[in-house]
C-alpha cells in the first residue's frame, strides 16, 4: 500500500499545477518531519499560486517551529497583504494573530 506522500506525488504527476495537492503534500512532509522538503513545497506553492492563502500560515508556523522567527514574520506579513486583497477575513485574522504573537515574543526578549 502506498503512503499518502506517494499517492499525492502520483496525483501531482497528472496535474502539477494543482495547488491543493501541493499544499496537502507539504502538510504530509511536515507530519513526517521532513521540514526542508515541506518548506520547499510551500515556497513553490506561494511562487506558483500566491493567492493560496493557507500556505502562508502553514509556512509561517513551520518557520516558527524551526526557530526562524524573522522568516516567519516575513511570510505572515506577505500573507496578510494577500488576505486583505482577497478579503478573506478568517485567514486574515489567523495570520494577524500569528504575526502579533511573534511581535510579542520579541518584545518579551527585551
Amino acid at each position: 500500500m502506498k503512503s499518502r506522500i506517494e499517492q499525492l506525488q502520483e496525483f501531482l504527476k497528472e496535474d502539477s499545477n494543482d495547488s491543493f495537492l501541493t499544499y496537502a503534500l507539504a502538510l504530509e512532509y511536515v507530519r513526517v518531519e521532513k521540514y526542508d522538503i515541506a518548506r520547499d513545497c510551500f515556497l513553490k506553492l506561494i511562487k506558483d499560486d500566491e493567492n493560496y492563502i493557507g500556505s502562508y500560515y502553514q509556512l509561517g508556523k513551520l518557520y516558527e517551529s524551526l526557530n526562524d522567527l524573522e522568516k516567519a514574520r516575513g511570510i505572515y506579513k506577505k500573507g496578510i497583504k494577500i488576505a486583505q486583497k482577497s478579503e478573506n477575513k478568517k485567514t486574515l485574522l489567523e495570520l494577524q494573530e500569528a504575526y502579533t504573537m511573534l511581535i510579542e515574543i520579541d518584545e518579551d526578549d527585551f
